[in-house]
C-alpha cells in the first residue's frame, strides 16, 4: 500500500518502539544480582554505568537556574561630563530621561573620579585604585613600573568577571580605551580585552574616541563597519540599538537569568558628533556665553539642591577670557562649538530613554539598579580657541581661530572631529574651577545618578556623602548579593580599594565610610581626609600647555575645608600649614601603598618609551592581503618624520585597476597610496587641513608591476616623496606639513583598502583595490 511519507515515518516509528520496548521488557526478567554486575566508576559522575540501562543510575548535571528576583546592573558611564551639565545637576541642555531616573533615584554629589577616561574606566569595574592596577595614567603612556604597566593584574579583576561566574549574562557595549593600542588587532593578545574582563557579548570602539558617524568597531574580537552603507548612522544609536537587542534577546530565551551590562558612548567626547535635527535645535541656545551660562547653572544647582546652602561660585581662571571681552566673530564661533557638545548630549539622553524604556516593556526596569556617572570633568583639550579636529590636540597643537571659522557650517558633522573652547568646560564644572587632568573639583568630581526602584525607597533624593570610582564595583556586588571572589582562575585577588555606598541607599544621614582618597594624575596631586583636601596642579600647567620636565618639589599646594567650602573656592593653606603637613604626609603613604611612584612628567618621552618596548621594530614590514587590515596606528610602521619606501606588488588586469594599497589614519590625518585614474597617487591629509597629493606622469601598465613610494625626510616636519613605477621614476612631490605624533587615535593601519573614514576624499567607502595585490612591503632603514 503506497501510504504519505508522514504516515510511513510514524509506522516506522511506532515498530521500532515496540522492538525497543519488547527488548526491555525482555530484560527485565534476565536481572543479575548486585554481586554480578559490573560497573564503571567515572571521577566527578556519582550515578553508575552498568553494560544495561536498568542497572545503571542516571545522574543530571544541575543546571544554574536563578528565581527572576535576581538584580540586574547597568552601569553608563558618560564621557567628559562635567557636575554642571546634565539636567538633574542645574545644566542648560535636555536630558529629560536621565533627569526622569534622578527624580526617581537619588542624585549623589560628592562623587568623585581619577580626572581621566583610561584610569577611570579600569577602577570602575576594578574597584580598586588606578595605580593599583597598572593604570596610573591612559594605557598609551605606560612605564615599566606597578603602577604605569598599562594593563589591569589579572589578581584585580573586573566585578564583570565576580557576575559572570555566577551565571550573571554579561554585556560590554561602546568605549573600552584601556586596552594597550599595541594588542588593538587580530593576532591580540586578547588577554586585556572586554572579552576576557567577564563579558560574554562585547560589541566596542578600542580607543578614547572615534567619528560618531564611521566608528572602528569590534563585535567581541572581529573588526565590523556598521556605519557602512548607512548614511544615517549615529555612534550612540547603534549602541542603544546593540543594548536593546541584546536586553529583549536575553528576556525573551531566559527571562529569569538577571543581567550585567556596561554601557559606554562616546558622547560627551570630542568629536562632538550629533545628527543634523539636534544640532539645529540648539542654533543660538549659547549665545549668552559661558560666564551667563555658569551663572544660570549656579542657579539651577541651587534651585536642585546639589550644592549646599552658602556654596561660592569660583572665578575664572586667568587664562580664560570673559565672554564680554570677545569680538563678536569670537562670539558665534564659540558659540557654535557649545552648540554641538549640546546636541550630543542631548541625543545621547534620547538613546538612554530608549533603554530606559526597553527594560520597562520587559518588566526589568524596577529590578536593574542603573548607575549614570562620567569619567572625569568636562574636557578643556580643546584649548583657547576649540578645535575643529582633536588630532591637533594629539600632536601637542592648537587650533587657531581662523582654522576653526573655515569649519563653522560644517561643526559636528562629519568633517569635523571637534572639541569646545575651555571656557565651556570650566562652565560645564560649575560651581568648581578647571577641568579634566586636574584633581581639583573641576577634574574629579562628577554627576552620579542611583536608579533601583526595587532597592531604593527613596525618591529624588540627594545623597552628600563622599564617594569615589572605585566604590561602584563593591556597592554593585553587594546589591547583587555576591561576595568579591578571592581567587579567580586560580589567581588570588587584591581584596577592593573601595567602599561600598549601598549603605546611602535608604539612609540619607549616613556618616561617610569613605574618609580618605589620594588622587595622581599627570603629576597633579590632591588627598583628601576627613572633609579636607589639600591639592596641587603640577608646574601650573593648564590642560592645553605644551609638554616638558618640571621638579615636582616646586609645585605649589592649596589647602580647602570642603566642610564649609563645597566648591574650593578659599584656600586656607596659610590659616592651617600643619593640616597641610598631615594631608601631605598621608598622601605619600598613600603613595607608596599604592604604586603611585615613581613620578615623572615628560608624557613625550614616556610615549616613545611605550613605543620603544611594544611597537614593530623591524626594518621591513611585509603586508599580504586579505588579513592585513585594522591593524591599530601604535602596531604599523613607524613612518612618522623617518625616511622609508612603500612597494607594492600588484598585478594590474587589462583596462587598469583602481583602489587603495595601503591607508594609515582617516578624514583627520594620515597618508595613502592608491591607484586613481589609472594614475599612482600618494596623498597625504594633514589634520583635515592641508592636503597633498604626488600623482604619477604615466598610466600604470597592466600586467605583474611593482609600484613604490619613496619618503625623504625634508627641513622640518615635512618630506618629499618619489613614486616609482617598474623601477622608472614617474612623480615626485613635497609633503609641507606632517603628524609627528599620531594621525588618529581609532584610525587604523590597512592594505589593500582604507577602512573607517576615508584618508582622501578622492576615493569612497568601497575602495578595495580592484587588481590583485600580492603582498606590501615597508621599509624604514636603520640610518634614520
Amino acid at each position: 500500500m503506497n501510504l504519505p511519507l508522514p504516515i510511513k515515518i510514524a509506522t516506522r516509528f511506532a515498530a521500532l518502539l515496540a522492538v525497543c520496548w519488547t527488548g526491555f521488557a525482555c530484560s527485565q526478567t534476565d536481572t543479575q544480582t548486585d554481586t554480578e554486575i559490573k560497573t564503571k566508576t567515572v571521577e566527578g559522575f556519582d550515578g553508575k554505568i552498568a553494560k544495561s540501562y536498568e542497572n545503571s543510575v542516571e545522574v543530571w548535571p544541575e543546571e544554574q537556574t536563578f528565581t527572576g528576583d535576581e538584580p540586574n546592573v547597568l552601569i553608563i558611564l558618560l564621557d567628559d561630563v562635567g557636575y554642571g551639565q546634565l539636567g538633574a545637576y542645574g545644566g542648560l541642555t535636555e536630558t529629560p530621561n536621565m533627569d526622569r531616573l534622578a527624580a526617581e533615584g537619588l542624585i549623589y554629589t560628592d562623587f568623585h573620579t581619577t580626572a581621566l577616561c583610561s584610569p577611570s574606566r579600569a577602577a570602575i569595574l576594578a574597584g580598586r585604585n588606578h595605580h593599583s592596577i597598572g593604570l596610573g595614567s591612559h594605557a598609551n603612556t605606560a612605564m615599566g613600573f606597578p603602577g604605569y604597566a598599562g594593563r589591569v593584574p589579572l589578581s584585580a579583576q573586573a566585578i564583570s568577571r565576580n557576575a559572570q561566574i555566577a551565571g550573571w549574562s554579561t554585556y560590554a557595549i561602546g568605549k573600552w580605551d584601556h586596552t594597550p593600542g599595541f594588542q588593538v588587532h587580530q593576532v591580540g593578545p586578547f588577554t586585556y580585552w572586554p572579552t576576557h574582563d567577564g563579558f560574554d557579548h562585547t560589541y566596542t570602539f578600542m580607543a578614547a574616541d572615534v567619528s560618531n558617524f564611521a566608528p572602528v568597531m569590534y563585535a567581541g574580537h572581529e573588526p565590523v563597519e556598521p556605519a557602512r552603507d548607512n548614511p544615517d548612522y549615529h555612534l550612540s544609536t547603534d549602541l542603544a540599538d546593540k543594548a536593546i537587542y541584546y536586553l529583549t534577546g536575553k528576556a525573551s530565551i531566559d527571562p529569569d537569568r538577571p543581567f550585567f551590562m556596561f554601557w559606554a558612548p562616546g558622547a560627551a567626547h570630542t568629536p562632538h558628533h550629533a545628527p543634523d535635527e539636534y544640532l539645529q535645535k540648539y542654533r543660538g541656545k549659547f549665545d549668552m556665553g559661558w560666564d551667563k551660562a555658569r551663572e544660570m547653572t549656579f542657579a539651577r544647582q541651587i534651585e536642585n539642591g546639589v550644592i549646599p546652602e552658602g556654596t561660592v561660585l569660583t572665578e575664572r581662571p586667568d587664562d580664560i577670557p570673559a565672554w564680554n571681552s570677545l569680538s563678536d566673530e569670537e562670539k558665534k564661533m564659540y558659540a557654535r562649538e557649545m552648540e554641538a557638545f549640546a546636541a550630543q548630549l542631548d541625543h545621547v539622553d534620547m538613546e538612554i530613554g530608549r533603554m530606559v524604556e526597553t527594560l520597562e516593556r520587559i518588566g526589568e526596569l524596577d529590578n536593574t539598579l542603573i548607575i549614570i556617572t562620567s569619567d572625569n570633568g568636562a574636557s578643556a583639550e580643546g584649548g583657547l580657541a576649540g578645535t575643529h579636529n582633536e588630532v591637533l590636540f594629539v600632536n601637542g597643537q592648537q587650533a587657531s581661530f581662523e582654522s576653526n571659522q573655515r569649519f563653522y557650517d560644517e561643526w559636528g558633522t562629519a568633517e569635523t572631529f571637534n572639541h569646545y573652547h575651555a571656557g565651556w568646560a570650566w562652565a560645564g564644572n560649575t560651581p568648581f574651577k578647571y577641568f579634566k587632568q586636574i584633581v581639583h573639583r573641576g577634574g574629579v568630581q562628577d554627576p552620579m545618578i542611583v536608579h533601583w526602584p526595587s532597592g531604593i525607597e527613596a525618591k529624588g533624593e540627594v545623597r552628600s556623602q563622599y564617594h569615589h570610582i572605585i566604590d561602584i564595583g563593591p556597592t554593585v556586588l553587594e546589591a547583587l548579593g555576591l561576595d568579591p571572589l578571592e581567587e579567580i582562575d586560580g589567581i588570588k585577588q587584591l581584596p577592593f580599594d573601595g567602599t561600598s555606598f549601598a549603605y546611602t541607599f535608604n539612609d540619607k544621614d549616613a556618616a561617610d565610610r569613605h574618609t580618605r582618597q589620594y588622587y595622581e594624575l599627570l603629576g597633579n596631586r590632591a588627598m583628601y581626609m576627613d572633609g579636607w583636601k589639600a591639592v596641587t596642579i603640577h608646574a601650573n600647567r593648564m590642560p592645553w600647555s605644551t609638554g616638558g620636565t618640571f621638579p615636582f618639589e616646586d609645585d605649589v599646594w592649596e589647602l580647602y575645608n570642603l566642610n564649609e567650602d563645597f566648591s574650593e573656592s578659599n584656600n586656607v593653606v596659610d590659616q592651617y600649614p600643619e593640616k597641610l603637613k598631615e594631608l601631605q604626609e598621608a598622601w605619600d603613604e598613600d603613595a607608596w601603598k599604592y604604586n603611585v611612584y615613581p613620578l615623572y612628567d615628560n608624557i613625550a618621552a614616556r610615549i616613545g618609551e611605550t613605543n620603544s618596548h611594544y611597537a614593530p621594530q623591524r626594518e621591513e614590514f611585509v603586508f599580504y592581503p586579505p588579513g592585513a587590515t585594522r591593524i591599530s596606528e601604535q602596531y604599523s610602521p613607524p613612518v612618522k618624520n623617518r625616511n622609508h619606501t612603500i612597494t607594492a606588488y600588484a598585478k594590474i588586469p587589462d583596462g587598469g585597476a583602481e583602489g587603495v594599497l595601503v591607508a594609515a589614519g582617516g578624514l583627520y590625518g594620515g597618508y595613502a597610496f592608491y591607484v586613481h585614474n589609472n594614475r599612482l597617487v600618494y596623498a597625504y591629509n594633514a589634520f583635515n587641513e592641508d592636503r597633498y597629493f604626488v600623482r604619477s606622469n604615466v598610466p600604470v601598465p597592466s600586467g605583474e608591476v611593482e609600484l613604490k613610494a619613496e619618503y625623504e625626510v625634508a627641513e622640518g616636519l615635512s618630506g618629499m616623496v618619489t613614486l616609482y613605477i617598474n623601477g622608472n621614476k614617474v612623480g615626485q612631490g613635497e609633503i609641507g606639513r606632517i603628524h609627528a605624533v599620531m594621525y588618529s587615535l581609532s584610525e587604523t593601519f590597512d592594505v589593500g583598502e582604507d577602512t573607517g573614514t576615508l584618508v582622501s576624499k578622492e576615493y569612497n567607502r568601497e575602495n578595495e583595490f580592484s587588481g590583485t595585490l600580492d603582498k606590501l612591503v615597508v621599509r624604514i632603514p636603520k640610518a634614520n
